[in-house]
C-alpha cells in the first residue's frame, strides 16, 4: 500500500477528519470525534512516516522490526512510528490502524460512539 492509498483508506472510516497542520508540527493527523487514531509527518527529513496507536504487546512486537519505531513523544503511550508504509504487509498494517481507530472511538461518549455507528450504517446502505 502506498501513501496515497493509505491516506484514502484512512479518509474512509466513519467520521473520520483528516487534518492538515503548518509549523510547528507539521502532520497530516486522522481523527475521529477529536480523538487521533494515526497521523503523517510532513515535513523533512520525517517525510510521510506514519504513526499509529497500538497495544503494548504489539508495541514491542513492532518496534524490535527493522523500519518501526517508537512515536517520537507518543511512544510511552504505545504508539509506533512506520519509516516506510509501502514496505509494510499491508493486511497487518489495517489490522493494526483499525485498532487504532477503534480505540480512539472506544474513549468517546457513548452518545457519540452511537451517533457514529448509526452514520456509518446508514452509509453503508
Amino acid at each position: 500500500m502506498n501513501i496515497e492509498e493509505l491516506k484514502q483508506w484512512l479518509r474512509g472510516f466513519p467520521e473520520a477528519l483528516e487534518t492538515l497542520h503548518s509549523e510547528p508540527t507539521n502532520i497530516l493527523t486522522y481523527k475521529v470525534g477529536g480523538k487521533t487514531f494515526a497521523y503523517f509527518k510532513t515535513s523533512e527529513p520525517e517525510r510521510w512516516r506514519f504513526s499509529f496507536r497500538t497495544t503494548p504487546d504489539r508495541f514491542l512486537e513492532l518496534t524490535g522490526m527493522p523500519g518501526v519505531k517508537p512515536a517520537r513523544y507518543m511512544g510511552r503511550y504505545h504508539w509506533v512510528t512506520i519509516v516506510r508504509v509501502a514496505q509494510f504487509q499491508e493486511d497487518y498494517l489495517r489490522e493494526l490502524v483499525q485498532w487504532s481507530y477503534d480505540k480512539a472511538l472506544s474513549q468517546l461518549s457513548k452518545a457519540k460512539q452511537r451517533a457514529i455507528g448509526a452514520d456509518s450504517e446508514a452509509g453503508q446502505q
